[in-house]
């Protein structure tokens, strides 16, 4: 009996083990090297806006850990969204201990005119994230400036459903997909009016998806793909008397 209790122990580890494997897996794997320096001011209010089109990132739930990411990593807003976990590596003076996890909610451009070990850090093919200040200050202190840091792609955890804020006007209609659960980073999106099919939409930047149909008076539906392939079907998430500029809750990963 202790020999089968022993087997079985042994079995649902492999399998939990295997699971969490296969979790981090989809999101890239284990932790890799790359550096962190910080902007936005001490209360992030220069983070607010960016190249995912968040906004408002208090209003919208990211709070203040975030960052822009690299072209390296930023791969032209698809990966808006995605989340990372790092800690500030191999710098005794100025690390701190412990990890944070923020999610990429903007660009960080090159500057092709200085060299990517003096102020270039954001340049190809370096791996930069350029830290909202208060997250920043959570893994190394003020002064460093730029730190060499350990991330890895995690799963996102959010409050609430999968946030839709439906812009634009009859015929263009532009929703912004934010709060994104799971792999995070939103790569296909489908809408569907009470009186139409499934149509696939169009990434018109960072976030926000374009549908070129007219659904003004119809029950919008939504279903989201992210990087890791999975889908979410959010039905009948906005009324039949939506305007524009409003903003609805569906499903989550």
């Amino acid at each position: 009996m202790a020999i089968s209790a022993l087997s079985a122990t042994s079995l649902v580890l492999f399998i939990f083990n295997f699971c969490l494997q296969g979790t981090y897996g989809d999101y890239g794997g284990g932790w890799q090297g790359g550096h962190a320096t910080f902007y936005g001011g001490g209360d992030a209010s220069g983070t607010m806006g960016g190249a995912c089109g968040y906004g408002n990132l208090y209003s919208q739930g990211y709070g203040t850990n975030t960052a822009a990411l690299s072209t390296a990593l930023f791969n032209n807003g698809l990966s808006c969204g995605s989340c990372y976990e790092m800690r500030c590596d191999s710098d005794p003076k100025w690390c701190l201990p412990g990890s944070i996890t923020v999610t990429a909610t903007n660009f960080c451009p090159p500057n092709l005119a200085l060299s990517n070990d003096n102020g270039g850090w954001c340049n190809p093919p370096l791996q930069h994230f350029d830290m909202a200040e208060p997250a920043f200050l959570q893994i190394a202190q003020y002064r460093a400036g730029i730190v060499p840091i350990s991330f890895r792609r995690v799963p996102c955890v959010k409050k609430g459903g999968i946030r839709f804020t439906i812009n634009g006007h009859s015929y263009f209609n532009l929703a912004l997909i934010t709060n994104v659960g799971g792999a995070g980073d939103v790569h296909a999106v489908s809408i569907k009016g009470s009186k139409t099919g499934w149509q696939s939409m169009s990434r018109n930047w960072g976030q926000n998806w374009q549908s070129n149909s007219y659904l003004n008076g119809q029950s919008l539906s939504f279903q989201v793909t992210t990087s890791d392939g999975r889908t979410v079907t959010s039905n009948n998430v906005a009324p039949g008397n939506w305007q524009f500029g409003q903003t609805f809750e569906g499903g989550q990963f």
